[in-house]
């Protein structure tokens, strides 16, 4: 390609970057699936014109992955409670995993659950599926097995959790593969944490960062808080602070507490940081409930 209007047609993608045909009823043109800005008609052509694409390529396809890592999520990787559909809080111990459906509810739906089911002589379920609750333990892991086997991603993950705890690391890894197979975020934040301390496997940042950047991307406040204390140690303090706004405004309290400290420190704008604390508290007060708070005061007189 030589003329200026065969150039134009290349930025445009009416024509192939690399031998410059042109697109019609017999040649469709394919993007570069890693930056999309030019197109080909077919592997030869892109084989042959990657010397020339590559820089450009990288350049482009690293704008593209910073868009989605550093977008916003709706909501943490919890999500809402599938019963009174406010967002779950950050802290697990206030959610119950149901073994029988995985589903997450949150303790004031599993607390407001349990004494209508008390009051009314009811037999015991599940607060979300109906299912009949398990008497023992042992029909509890049959029924939690029973979603491990059907490959749930959720039930794959806890699981993991549990080999784990048992010193089964290589088990562990195997659910978690699995699981972030089928997309699990909390997996892909599992995997993370061992690649970089290189439990089971061999330690690897780029991997490391890759799994704890798809749970960031999936709204998992402390893959993204790790993100941003990896990209602070790095030197890059600008987007330690994108991770930790990120996270703060999810309701993480350690995200906040780095955000804080480089304020004082002036790497954070007062407007942005107000912008933040501001974000911090809507999100925790979002997780309030009047059935949750009673929750609370059930379960902290329990534990007395």
């Amino acid at each position: 390609m030589s003329s200026v209007a065969e150039a134009i047609d290349v930025i445009d993608g009416t024509c192939c970057a690399s031998c410059g045909i042109a697109a019609n009823d017999g040649i469709k043109l394919k993007n570069c699936t890693a930056c999309y800005l030019v197109k080909y008609c077919g592997v030869k052509c892109q084989k042959e014109h990657r010397p020339q694409h590559k820089r450009e390529c990288k350049k482009r396809a690293a704008e593209l992955r910073d868009e989605i890592l550093f977008k916003q999520p709706e909501s943490s990787h919890h999500g809402d409670c599938p019963i009174c559909c406010l967002p779950l809080p950050l802290d697990g111990k206030k959610s119950i995993m149901m073994a029988c459906c995985s589903k997450t509810i949150c303790r004031g739906c599993g607390y407001t659950n349990k004494t209508r089911e008390i009051r009314e002589s009811l037999d015991q379920r599940c607060p979300f599926c109906r299912h009949p609750a398990p008497k023992t333990q042992e029909e509890a892991m049959t029924v939690f097995m029973k979603r491990v086997e059907a490959n749930d991603p959720v039930a794959l993950c806890d699981f993991g959790n549990r080999r784990r705890s048992e010193g089964d690391h290589v088990g562990a890894h195997e659910c978690w593969t699995k699981a972030v197979e089928l997309s699990d975020v909390v997996a892909h934040y599992e995997l993370s944490n061992f690649y970089q301390k290189g439990e089971c496997v061999e330690k690897d940042m780029k991997k490391a960062i890759y799994h704890a950047e798809q749970a960031a991307i999936g709204g998992h406040h402390l893959a993204r808080f790790n993100l941003g204390c990896v990209e602070g140690e790095n030197g890059r303090k600008d987007r330690a602070v994108k991770h930790w706004i990120i996270a703060a405004n999810l309701g993480d309290d350690d995200s906040l507490r780095m955000l804080r400290e480089c304020y004082a420190e002036g790497f954070v704008s007062k407007e942005d940081f107000a912008a933040a604390l501001r974000a911090h508290q809507a999100a925790l007060d979002a997780t309030k409930s009047p059935q949750r708070e009673a929750a609370e005061v059930f379960y902290a007189n329990q534990n007395e």
